[in-house]
């Protein structure tokens, strides 16, 4: 099977994306490419003049508008502030290994950004939403070991990888509630993950990890590693698919189904998990 490329994104004519953490890397040039083949896209970010740059002179229908996913006040600021359909949204903001901080709510920053915000953000706007919930998660969901007592690391010594990694699967964990809860309902509306792999952007290259250096050869582009969320964003994918790079350890590579953790198909899990982040972002659960 030829490998699926950004040339074969279908019209997306009349169609509203809402994308957050659009300003740089894949996030932008998913919102470049869905600009191009005609949908209306919200760029979601905390730098709206840095978003301006980044898009002047795109050919596209773009609408820049502020939203911190990690501030719960600004989500929901952003979510009142929305009328009419959304089609897709896509959670893509996120960042990686940071040190210890809290936000205006008092949670931790990186779990905020990475899962808390866009949990917030994707039940208040799912009303609006009439197609598809994309959300970026990680490989390294696969290393995590969540801690349902202590999401917000309040309890633990804070770890920035341990608390990314745990992000990660909380991702994975709310999507296959939240396509539990879609069906339930006789929603059309599906949840869908996707990771870019290991792609060339500032989440990579400020990494402690600093995969780029040690196995640049595990690294992709930005292009390619913004191909995932388009597939996921586009394609007739089932509800709850893992979407990820076909290459070796799914780092590189062109969009394909795969599964993601064991640990991350566990329903009874995944229920626990949104009972309890509904409690601590107070959100209607």
């Amino acid at each position: 099977m030829a490998s699926w490329t950004a040339d074969q994104l279908p019209n997306m004519t009349g169609k509203t994306v809402v994308i957050t953490g659009a300003g740089g890397g894949i996030g932008l040039v998913a919102t470049r490419e869905l600009a191009r083949v005609g949908a209306h896209t919200v760029l979601a970010v905390r730098d709206t003049d840095k978003a301006r740059r980044a898009v002047a002179g795109m050919r596209g229908d773009f609408d820049v508008r502020h939203l911190d996913v990690a501030d719960l006040d600004s989500v929901r600021a952003f979510a009142r502030s929305c009328t009419g359909e959304i089609d897709v949204l896509i959670n893509n903001a996120g960042v990686m290994h940071i040190p210890a901080a809290r936000t205006a709510q008092g949670l931790d920053v990186q779990t905020a950004t990475n899962y808390f915000g866009p949990f917030v953000l994707t039940n208040l706007l799912l009303p609006r939403l009439t197609d598809r919930v994309v959300t970026v998660s990680s490989q390294l969901h696969r290393f995590a070991r969540l801690k349902l007592d202590d999401l917000d690391w309040r309890a633990r010594t804070y770890n920035s990888l341990a608390a990314y990694e745990s992000s990660k699967l909380a991702v994975v964990l709310f999507s296959l509630e939240l396509q539990r809860r879609l069906d339930a309902a006789g929603s059309p509306v599906r949840s869908v993950v996707a990771h870019p792999g290991v792609a060339r952007t500032g989440l990579v290259t400020h990494s402690k990890l600093n995969i780029v250096n040690r196995l640049p050869f595990l690294v992709q582009d930005v292009e390619h590693g913004a191909l995932p969320l388009l597939y996921a964003a586009t394609q007739g994918v089932p509800g709850n698919a893992y979407v990820g790079p076909d290459g070796l350890f799914s780092f590189t590579g062109h969009p394909l189904i795969r599964r993601p953790s064991r640990a991350g198909q566990d329903p009874a899990v995944a229920e626990r998990l949104w009972q309890a982040t509904a409690t601590l972002t107070g959100t209607s659960a």
